[in-house]
């Protein structure tokens, strides 16, 4: 009996059917008929080779469950088609078969020789000599209670996902450095899963700085795909997974025109959002409109500035102006002064004092060498003074993030 939802399959069943005692004119037909089929197959191989180029298999290079969540991903949300047509397509229109990007190294296989073998962000000599007075000072004790006091904070449970939208006023501020700190740092206190989100699709550093060897899918991939309904099993397989429970949805491939709107950003943010205590987004430099658009849905905002006199002046001039703002912009928002030399030559304490003067919280991030080095960050290698400033970063724009501004 005829299949309406396999009528090529009938069509060819029946060319194959042998004819009893053809005649001459039906000989020659047949003859044609099977001059067809052969094209036809040919044709449909030629079609199903075509298609398994275009379309990358699941299970080659994909993070757990992302075989299921493909599948998934683009049957759910979608009524019935009818016979004949495939899920999602329009009556009246032909379906396109959604690409799936090949992943991508975060560094090219050419250029990995160029980095030297990491090392820590402070001289031997200064790591012992710490270790020695932490033996015979009496502050060691203060020092674990506080300590003990932070991670208390950064473990409190949320009721929602909390957003973290970090940005600059301009490039070279330290902005994704800080970003990936703070994600790791939540990472590692807590027990929900944290995502990190590079809505910078202008060629980020956040997937090189935070270890990911390949990216598959990007930001502005996932807007066109992911839905509210999808289960954390479904949006996991677009997602680039790290350590400690944590995820990476990068920008770009690293390739010049990726592009991000800001609506593109809203979809991801609100489909991805109840799936992560935390959000760690590495926006792009203001006034860019996607960077707008993070920090007013952000519970909590960070705002890095080099530690130079012009990036200092700069970012007090943007502070007086987010005063005239809404108050919970300015009450929710912290200040991260990155020193990235050794020797800045601005007084780092005068510039702390003026830019608190504007009623913000302000964090100073000293000279690392590990991180001035640019590549994977290891926590390992980081100086005592950077970690401490990192926990104690995380907890306060956490508990911003907690607050009814």
């Amino acid at each position: 009996m005829p299949n309406g939802e396999n009528w090529q399959g009938d069509v060819l069943r029946d060319l194959r059917a042998p004819v009893p005692g053809p005649t001459p004119d039906q000989a020659q037909a047949r003859a044609q008929a099977q001059a067809q089929l052969q094209a036809l197959d040919q044709a449909q191989a030629t079609a199903a080779q075509s298609f398994a180029q275009a379309l990358t298999a699941p299970e080659q290079g994909s993070a757990p469950g992302y075989e299921q969540g493909y599948g998934q991903a683009y049957g759910q949300g979608y009524e019935q088609a009818p016979a004949g047509q495939p899920q999602g397509a329009a009556p009246g229109r032909q379906a396109v078969a959604p690409r799936s990007p090949d992943s991508r190294p975060t560094v090219d296989r050419n250029l990995a020789a160029v980095a030297r073998k990491p090392r820590s962000g402070e001289a031997l000599a200064t790591r012992v000599a710490r270790a020695v007075w932490k033996n015979v000072s009496k502050s060691a004790a203060r020092e674990v209670a506080e300590a003990t006091r932070t991670a208390e904070i950064l473990q409190q449970p949320v009721t929602t996902g909390r957003q973290i939208a970090v940005t600059s006023i301009r490039g070279g501020a330290g902005k994704s450095t800080v970003a990936a700190l703070l994600g790791t740092t939540y990472a590692h206190y807590r027990k929900d899963p944290v995502l990190f989100v590079e809505a910078d699709p202008a060629l980020g550093s956040l997937p090189v700085k935070l270890g990911a060897e390949t990216v598959r899918w990007t930001t502005s991939d996932v807007a066109d795909i992911v839905k509210p309904q999808m289960s954390l099993l479904d949006v996991t397989g677009y997602l680039v997974q790290l350590r400690n429970n944590s995820w990476l949805l990068p920008g770009s491939q690293g390739q010049i025109g990726t592009m991000l709107d800001a609506r593109g950003y809203q979809r991801v943010m609100v489909a991805l959002r109840r799936y992560f205590g935390i959000t760690v987004v590495d926006c792009q430099t203001l006034p860019a409109e996607v960077a707008r658009v993070a920090l007013s849905a952000s519970q909590a905002r960070v705002l890095t500035t080099p530690a130079t006199l012009d990036g200092v002046a700069s970012t007090h001039e943007v502070l007086q102006w987010m005063r005239g703002l809404p108050p919970h912009v300015i009450a929710g928002t912290v200040v991260v002064v990155t020193e990235q030399t050794p020797h800045s030559g601005v007084d780092l304490d005068a510039a702390v004092r003026t830019l608190r003067s504007t009623g913000t919280s302000v964090h100073l991030l000293r000279y690392d060498r590990h991180l001035a080095a640019g590549g994977t960050i290891r926590t390992d290698l980081l100086t005592r003074a950077t970690r401490t400033t990192a926990t104690r970063l995380a907890a306060d724009v956490f508990e911003l993030s907690q607050k009814r501004h």
